[in-house]
């Protein structure tokens, strides 16, 4: 789960790091009464969106008076703004930041994410920050320091100091930086964040260091042990396709292509994807229905899937095992008539009952292919979408 640059910001300020001082506005009318709150030269005006790249698009705007700020807010609300991480569709502000101007004299990149490959959390630190770190990463790695914590020691005060001179601190800030990474790291612990980034952490003129933007997403696995959280929730944000599968607890990620896939297990689920691009065609979804989908959440999956206007095919493939393949079957000629979908739908199923589900599908009077593997399967779709559109 995602949230806003303010949301992440009030939950690092609970754990000691500091942070400028800011309030949310969702008017254009409240800005300058918040800007005359902070009584500041300068001040900062910031869209607060599910996305990166806000400054180059038009989303940060630095002012230098209470009518200025009133003025970039109402021009920012409401607006559609498109970054690199939007996609040409962008994102409509909804809310925006009124904070602080601060005294910078440097920029740095902090984060902690989980690494897959070292099977525990990873403290990465650079001195270019405010640059898009993929950029950094890419043209000169090198400038990137890493730090692989382990649970055995967590993360130590030995940690910060080495992160902290590697990115060219002075003896004096690093005094100051040691408690600063150890909060932002015991906020990601605490949180069950999958990452927490601050980009640019800054180094104001007094020494200080500030995390001037924030970025923080939880792990969703983790969010029962964290009820707190639930209102933190932004769904204009997130793609409405996606909140719906949310609520029949299908794990569904909306793509650009044109065939639908309907997959149980994550693994066979990308494995699908990759062979639908192998055979010249494009997913135009993740969807994982689970191991145990009942017809119900079988209807409601292909609810969704076609309710994408992308969609010229369906692709199922299953393995059957606590979900049999003949109950999928039934689930499927099911929510066929009460759907009354006209989309072909190609269905590679694998395990237990596989030959009466098949016959299930094949006596169903219906627009089904049955397949015979998952090269086949992928091919056969291919070709219906292509001859849909």
């Amino acid at each position: 789960m995602k949230i806003h640059e303010y949301q992440a910001k009030a939950i690092l300020a609970k754990f000691g790091v500091p942070v400028p001082r800011g309030e949310v506005v969702f008017k254009a009318e409240d800005a300058k009464a918040a800007a005359q709150k902070l009584g500041t030269p300068v001040v900062v005006v910031k869209a607060q969106i599910h996305a990166g790249g806000r400054g180059k698009a038009g989303g940060v705007k630095v002012v230098k008076s209470v009518d200025e700020a009133a003025a970039a807010a109402e021009r920012m609300l409401g607006m559609k703004l498109v970054t690199a991480q939007t996609g040409p569709e962008g994102r409509i502000v909804r809310r925006v930041l009124i904070e602080e101007g601060l005294d910078i004299k440097r920029e740095l990149y902090l984060s902690v994410l989980v690494d897959r490959a070292a099977a525990a959390p990873v403290f990465m630190a650079s001195a270019a920050g405010g640059m898009e770190i993929e950029e950094v990463a890419k043209d000169r790695p090198e400038a990137i320091l890493r730090e692989t914590i382990r649970s055995e020691t967590g993360f130590q005060a030995y940690h910060a100091r080495k992160l902290a001179f590697g990115v060219g601190l002075p003896a004096g800030v690093v005094n100051a930086a040691v408690p600063f990474l150890q909060s932002l790291y015991r906020a990601f612990i605490e949180t069950d964040a999958s990452l927490l980034e601050i980009n640019p952490c800054v180094v104001t003129g007094d020494g200080r260091l500030v995390a001037l933007d924030a970025k923080v997403n939880f792990d969703d696995n983790a969010l029962y042990r964290h009820p707190e959280f639930k209102d933190l929730r932004d769904l204009d944000e997130e793609t409405p396709l996606e909140v719906e599968a949310s609520k029949y607890k299908l794990n569904y990620i909306k793509l650009d292509g044109t065939i639908a896939c309907m997959v149980n297990g994550a693994g066979l689920a990308m494995a699908t994807m990759d062979i639908i691009k192998l055979s010249g065609g494009n997913p135009a979804n993740f969807l994982d229905v689970g191991g145990d989908a009942s017809e119900e959440r079988v209807k409601n999956a292909f609810r969704i899937l076609l309710s994408d206007p992308n969609v010229k095919a369906v692709f199922v493939n299953v393995f059957g095992g606590i979900l049999r393949c003949d109950m999928l079957a039934s689930g499927i000629v099911k929510a066929a008539k009460e759907l009354k979908f006209k989309t072909p739908v190609v269905v590679r199923m694998e395990g237990t009952n596989v030959k009466q589900g098949q016959e299930i599908l094949r006596n169903s009077g219906m627009n089904f292919t049955v397949a015979n593997g998952m090269k086949d399967g992928a091919e056969k779709a291919v070709a219906l979408a292509r001859g849909a559109q």
